[in-house]
C-alpha cells in the first residue's frame, strides 16, 4: 500500500502548546521550577557523530557521495541472533542517538509523565463499541480498565444474548513488545475466525485460525500475507495475499481448511511490479473479487463464491489511466470511474456483461464535486462526495427523491460507517470535527431522522463551547488558494504571539480532514494553535488538486505549505519565533523540504518517520513500495525525473546553513520508511548544519511505522514530542484560564 495508508488515518495528528503569558501555575516543585530556564540547547552533551564510508552513487553522468549509506540493513542483519559488524554499528548509532536525546529531554522529564498521564486521562478506561449487526450476529470490539488491546467479542440475535468472546487480543500479546491482531473474518457459516497476527511491526501477519464453538486453535497457519483472508460460501475454502521480498503484495492463494499450506494453490500471480493485489467479497456474498491497483491503473476479477474451484474472469482490462472499483448489487455491477471523467463518475452493468463497453452512466461526472464511495442497499444508493474540500452524504433512493445529509457545520468530516446489511433503511454513519468528538449516528434514510448512538466521551470534562473552528485561505505563489483549518482555545491571542503548529501531508491523495483528537487538548489547553494546511497532492479539493501536487509538480506541495506559514503570520496568528511544523511518512518529505527552501520560518519541527532519501529509495527496486510508487514520483532512471527529484530531496540538498530545531523519528522495522534514511539524514544535517539549534533522533527499536501498539503507551511518544515543542516555546506546567 502506498506510504500514507499506513496512517488512515496514520495516526494521531500532534499539536502543541501556550505562549508562557497564558500560563497559570498554582504549584511547582523545584524542578518544574528550574525546567523554565533551562533548554534543549543550553545542556552540553555531546552528539553522537556517526561514521563516514564513502559511496559513490552514479546514474545519467551523475554522482552523488552519500557517506551514510552503509546504515542500510537487511531485514536478514537486523534479525539475526548474532549482529554482524555492520549490523552492531548501525544499532550502536541509533542507541547512541537515542541516549543523545533522553539526555537533551531530560529535565522534561517530569512533565512528560505528567502529559503522558493527562493524555490517557482522557482515553474512558472500559470503552465499549457500537454494536453493528452481520448474518445473525452483533459484534462489539471493547476494552478494560488498563489493558492495552482490544476484546473482540458478539451476540446471537439480541444485545441481550450470552457475549462470546472471539478474541482477547491481551492474552495474544503476552511476552511481545509488539502485537497488532487485523483481518478478522468469520465464515458464513458463523463456526471459524481468521485472522493475522503481527508480531514485529513489519506489516507481516501469520493468519491463523480459530474454532468458535470450542474455542481450540486450528494446526492451520499461513505465514508472510497482509492478514485478511476471504472465506468462499463452502466454509472450508479461503482466498489470501501474500507479499514478496519487497513486501509488495503480488499474489493470490487459496487454502483449504485442515490442509497443509504447503499444497495451496496459486490462484493469481501480479507479475507487473507496479501493480499490487488484494482479495475481498461483495457486500452481496454473491463474488470474490481479486483487485489490482497502481498510482493510475486499477484491474479486477471475479468469481462466484459458490464455486471456490472456478476460474476467474477479468471484468475489465487494465489500460493506462484508467481507474475503477466496484461493487455488486442484484444483478449489476456498479462502478465508480474516471472514465472520461477526471473527478471519477457512477456506472453501472449487467454482471454477465462487465467490459467498460457496457457500462452505462448513473452519476454524471462534476467539475466542482470528487465522488470518493458509495454503499449499497436494497432500496438506497448512498454516495460519499466531497466539495470545497467537505466531505458530504447523498442518499439517493431507487426510487424517489434524493437528498444530502445537512450536518451544519463549516468544516468537519463524515463517513459511512459499517453497514453489511442490505435490507435496512439505516445508515451508520460517522462525524467529527476539529471541535466535535467523533460521533456515530444511525441516519433513517426514509424519514431523515439522525439518531446519536455514541459520542467519544472525554474524560474529566471536555466542553466544545470553549473552542473555536476557522477556515482560511492562502494565497500561493501562483496565486491558487490553499485552504487551512484551525482549531485553539477560545481566548488564545491573535497578535503574533500564540504559538501555533501546522500540519501537512501533501501526497498520494490522501485528504487531510478536520477530526477531532483528544490528545490535542493537552496543547489547545495551553494557548497553542492547531493548524491543518491542506495543501496540493492531497485530494482536499478534487483530482486535479493531486494531479497538481506529484510527479514534476511535486514542488507545489512544499510551496503551497510554506505560503500557509506565511499567512498564517501576516494574518497575525503566529510568528516566526512561534511557529511550528508537523510531517509524518510522505509528509516528513514535506519537512525535509521546507526545512531545506525556508529554514527561518520555523521555530521547531518534528519529522516523524520521514521519507527524505528519495532518489536513493525510488533507484533501489529492492526497497519495499518502490516499484509501485513511479507514478507518484517518478522513476528516477528516467534523466528528467531524476534530475527533478534529486532538485528537492531533503537528503541530497541538506547544505552548510542554519536550521531549526528538529526531532525526527523512525522505528527500526518500519515496512514504509526505512529506518536508515531519517537516520542518514540526521547524520548528515549534523555534519554540515551550521547553527546550534537542537536536532534529536528518536528510534523504536520495537516498532515500525505506526509506532508502539497498544491504546496507552503509544502515547509515551507523543509526550516526548510534545515536551520537545513545549520546551521550545517556553512553556512547562500552566493550563490556559479562559
Amino acid at each position: 500500500m502506498p506510504k500514507f495508508k499506513i496512517s488512515l488515518f496514520y495516526t494521531t495528528i500532534v499539536t502543541f502548546v501556550f505562549s508562557t503569558c497564558l500560563m497559570n501555575c498554582n504549584t511547582e516543585t523545584e524542578n518544574q521550577k528550574e525546567s523554565k530556564i533551562i533548554s534543549m540547547n543550553e545542556i552540553m552533551i555531546d552528539a553522537p557523530v556517526a561514521k563516514k564510508v564513502k559511496e559513490e552513487l552514479t546514474i545519467h553522468g551523475d554522482s552523488r557521495i552519500d557517506n551514510y549509506y552503509w546504515m542500510k540493513l537487511t531485514d536478514e542483519q537486523k534479525n539475526a541472533k548474532t549482529p554482524d559488524q555492520q549490523t552492531q554499528d548501525v544499532l550502536d548509532f541509533l542507541n547512541a542517538e537515542n541516549d543523545y536525546t533522553k539526555g537533551k529531554l531530560k529535565h522534561t522529564e517530569a512533565f512528560q509523565e505528567k502529559l503522558f498521564n493527562e493524555i490517557i486521562g482522557r482515553i474512558k478506561k472500559d470503552d465499549t463499541s457500537v454494536p453493528y449487526k452481520d448474518n445473525g450476529y452483533y459484534y462489539i470490539t471493547r476494552y478494560e480498565k488498563e489493558k492495552e488491546y482490544p476484546i473482540y467479542s458478539r451476540k446471537k440475535e439480541t444485545l441481550e444474548a450470552e457475549e462470546e468472546i472471539m478474541l482477547d487480543v491481551n492474552k495474544l500479546a503476552e511476552g511481545f513488545a509488539y502485537f497488532a491482531a487485523v483481518g478478522r473474518s468469520v465464515s458464513p457459516n458463523n463456526k471459524i475466525l481468521s485472522y493475522g497476527e503481527d508480531t514485529l511491526s513489519r506489516r507481516i501477519y501469520t493468519i491463523k485460525f480459530k474454532n468458535l464453538e470450542t474455542g481450540e486453535m486450528y494446526p492451520d497457519e499461513i505465514p508472510n500475507t497482509t492478514g485478511g483472508s476471504v472465506w468462499a460460501n463452502d466454509n472450508k475454502t479461503i482466498f489470501y495475499t501474500v507479499k514478496d521480498d519487497a513486501l509488495r503484495s503480488y499474489k493470490i492463494f487459496k487454502h483449504k481448511l485442515g490442509t497443509p499450506t504447503s499444497v495451496d494453490k496459486e490462484v493469481y500471480h501480479e507479475a507487473d511490479e507496479t501493480f499490487s493485489t488484494f482479495v475481498y467479497k461483495t457486500k452481496s456474498d454473491k463474488y470474490i473479487v481479486i483487485g489490482s491497483y497502481q498510482t493510475l491503473s486499477t484491474e479486477y476479477r471475479i468469481l462466484n463464491a459458490d464455486t471456490p474451484d472456478g476460474d476467474f474472469q477479468v471484468f475489465q482490462p487494465r489500460e493506462r489511466k484508467l481507474e475503477y472499483s466496484i461493487t455488486h448489487y442484484d444483478d449489476k455491477f456498479y462502478i465508480r470511474t474516471n472514465l472520461d471523467a477526471k473527478n471519477f463518475r457512477l456506472m453501472s452493468t449487467s454482471e454477465n456483461a462487465t467490459g467498460k463497453e457496457n457500462w452505462k452512466e448513473v452519476i454524471a461526472h462534476r467539475d466542482d464535486v470528487l465522488l470518493e464511495g458509495m454503499d449499497i442497499f436494497k432500496d438506497f444508493l448512498v454516495l460519499s462526495e466531497r466539495k470545497n474540500g467537505i466531505t458530504q452524504i447523498r442518499i439517493r433512493p431507487w426510487e424517489g427523491e434524493e437528498h444530502y445529509i445537512d450536518f451544519k457545520e463549516d468544516a468537519y468530516l463524515t463517513y459511512t460507517s459499517v453497514n453489511p446489511e442490505f435490507d435496512t433503511e439505516l445508515l451508520r454513519l460517522g462525524y467529527t470535527s476539529l471541535t466535535t468528538p467523533n460521533s456515530t449516528y444511525d441516519y433513517n434514510m426514509n424519514s431523515r431522522d439522525m439518531k446519536l448512538l455514541k459520542q467519544q466521551e472525554v474524560v474529566g470534562g471536555f466542553n466544545s463551547e470553549e473552542y473555536q473552528s476557522e477556515r482560511l485561505y492562502a494565497t500561493a505563489t501562483d496565486g491558487t488558494k490553499v485552504p487551512i483549518s484551525l482549531v485553539y482555545k477560545k481566548g488564545a491571542k491573535k497578535d503574533g504571539t500564540s504559538p501555533l503548529l501546522l500540519y501537512g501531508y501533501g501526497s498520494y491523495g490522501a485528504s487531510m480532514d478536520p477530526y477531532f483528537s483528544s490528545v490535542r487538548l493537552s496543547l489547545l489547553d495551553r494557548g497553542f494553535i492547531y493548524a491543518i494546511a491542506h495543501i496540493r497532492g492531497g485530494e482536499e479539493m478534487g483530482r486535479s488538486w493531486y494531479e497538481d501536487g506529484k510527479l514534476l509538480k511535486k514542488k507545489n506541495t512544499f510551496t503551497d505549505f510554506i505560503d500557509c506559514g506565511e499567512h498564517l503570520i501576516k494574518e497575525n496568528y503566529t510568528s516566526k519565533e512561534n511557529l511550528y511544523a508537523m510531517g509524518g511518512s510522505a509528509g516528513g518529505l514535506l519537512m525535509g523540504a521546507v526545512v531545506n527552501m525556508r529554514p527561518d520560518l520555523w521555530n521547531g519541527v518534528i519529522a516523524a518517520v520521514p521519507f527524505v532519501d528519495v532518489v536513493t529509495t525510488m533507484l533501489d527496486e529492492t526497497i519495499p513500495l518502490t516499484t509501485g510508487e513511479f507514478d507518484e514520483w517518478g522513476n528516477p532512471k528516467d534523466k528528467e525525473y531524476y534530475e527533478y527529484i534529486k532538485s528537492y530531496s531533503p537528503y541530497d540538498n541538506v547544505e552548510a546553513k542554519d536550521y531549526p530545531n528538529m526531532l525526527v523519528t523512525t522505528g527500526l522495522h518500519d515496512s514504509q520508511v526505512q529506518y536508515w534514511e531519517p537516520a542518514k539524514w540526521v547524520a548528515k544535517l549534523r555534519e554540515v548544519k551550521t547553527d546550534n539549534n537542537t536536532l534529536l533522533l528518536h528510534t523504536n527499536m520495537d516498532a515500525g511505522h505506526g509506532g508502539a501498539s497498544g491504546r496507552f503507551r503509544r502515547y509515551k511518544e507523543t509526550a516526548l514530542e510534545y515536551a520537545f515543542l513545549l520546551d521550545l516555546a517556553g512553556i512547562n506546567e500552566g493550563i490556559m484560564k479562559n
